[in-house]
């Protein structure tokens, strides 16, 4: 079968459980490290006796910080393999979750939210993205698109549960709840998960063996590390403009959501409203994830994403304008927005190198991405401390997502994806071949 062919849920029962797991990764990396800063910073300000625009800051620094995470995250995948690494990544967040609830000191904080957004990021984007790359490597588009639904379930349900328990028994202890359920999350990717179709006796993207010996790259040399050197990723153009071009849309996407809930009250929604716009967003999200993927599928993902950008840039816009129609008009086209905005995390690394070594490219393309992605803290503290408001740190990441088309367009899609070149290949040999007959 033909991958062009395949339905859009023709991956097999376990290459479900793959897309279910790395889903999961992302309802947490939310949670804990984006849209659940709507009520743990405050939590944690008002626990700590500072300002919520301090805590913010402090998270930017420990986003920074935690590049040094990424990038040994990224390296141990190469050694032990990336469903080990999801593993002990979500363990680590159990244990950083509880001190971002119970901080004993600023400083504290600080070294809790490094290695919790550290260990959240590389389980669902160094491991998740590596086990989508060797999983799925024509088919990540539309895959993603399911991954990531994770991140808009997390947005429409995390809030509202946590506001809940903590009602209840308060936000220090509330914490323990999900500090439970991801180290359980963690011991099922130990026991379930593995790393390539092939220990499940399948091939990537669940095609036949004809269509896989016909159109993919087979030799299973270019598999190992020995495709790439560090230093010859790092003289890579497109080792950049990808890492810049997928960690812009990032930023824009925390820039947004982890202060949404406030921005929309300086509008003048009440809480109990700002709180359900978010819902509502998360909720266009999930149907955002899967259409992204549909065209990225179809149109290819360099096409998709330039226009994606665009359409982030004129979301955010919206909101800008401060006006009524604009502030609804902004649910919905963020909603569709942050639903794709991940998507592209990991499809655009694969899409343009393929999933030959993709580990070791993921290890340097991942720590620019993650730099970008925390700069969006430093954005959103920044303008709340200068001047009381949001709607600075929006404009700025308007900007950032009218830059990125250009950054888009300058990428070689598929440059260096053998598996593409073989397909070609094996296309332009069948062209021959009829032409003769």
């Amino acid at each position: 079968m033909n991958t062009k062919k395949q339905g859009l849920a023709s991956f097999g029962k376990a290459g479900w459980g793959t897309i279910v797991f790395c889903m999961a990764m992302f309802w947490f990396f939310v949670g804990f490290c984006t849209d659940g800063n709507n009520i743990s910073a405050p939590a944690a300000a008002a626990h700590l006796g500072v300002d919520a625009g301090v805590v913010l800051t402090r998270n930017s620094y420990a986003g920074l910080m935690g590049v040094v995470f990424y990038i040994l995250m990224s390296q141990l995948a190469r050694k032990i393999g990336a469903k080990k690494v999801a593993s002990i990544c979500l363990f680590i967040s159990a244990v950083s979750f509880y001190f971002i609830g119970n901080p004993p000191s600023l400083l504290g904080y600080t070294i809790a939210y490094t290695f919790l957004i550290g260990s959240a990021m590389s389980a669902g984007y160094v491991a998740g993205g590596a086990l989508v790359a060797k999983w799925f490597p024509k088919r990540k588009g539309i895959v993603m698109g399911y991954t990531t639904m994770g991140l808009n379930i997390a947005s429409a349900t995390w809030v509202l549960m946590m506001t809940s328990v903590s009602n209840k028994i308060s936000f220090e202890r509330a914490v323990i709840l999900p500090c439970v359920l991801v180290a359980i999350l963690g011991l099922i990717g130990l026991v379930f998960i593995k790393d390539t179709p092939q220990e499940r006796g399948m091939n990537p993207d669940n095609v036949s063996d004809e269509v896989y010996a016909a159109e993919y790259d087979t030799n299973e040399a270019d598999s190992t590390d020995s495709r790439w050197t560090i230093g010859q990723l790092l003289k890579t153009r497109e080792v950049w403009t990808v890492g810049l071009a997928t960690g812009i849309l990032q930023l824009c996407s925390t820039g947004v959501m982890s202060q949404l809930v406030s921005r929309n009250i300086e509008l003048g929604m009440s809480q109990a409203q700002a709180v359900s716009m978010m819902t509502v967003v998360a909720v266009v999200g999930i149907f955002g994830s899967w259409f992204i993927g549909v065209l990225d599928d179809k149109f290819g993902t360099k096409k998709t994403m330039m226009v994606f950008c665009l359409w982030y840039a004129l979301a955010v816009l919206a909101n800008v304008t401060g006006t009524t129609w604009g502030m609804y008009l902004a649910v919905f086209m963020i909603g569709m927005s942050i639903g794709g905005s991940a998507n592209f995390m990991s499809s655009l690394p694969t899409s343009v190198f393929g999933r030959q070594g993709f580990e070791k490219v993921n290890s340097v393309i991942f720590p620019i991405q993650a730099i970008m992605t925390c700069i969006a803290f430093l954005i959103d503290g920044l303008a709340l401390s200068l001047t009381g408001s949001l709607r600075g740190a929006y404009i700025v990441v308007a900007a950032f997502a009218l830059v990125d088309i250009i950054v888009v367009a300058v990428t070689r899609d598929h440059h260096y994806n053998l598996d593409y070149k073989s397909e070609q290949k094996s296309q332009a040999n069948h062209n021959a071949t009829a032409a003769v007959e």
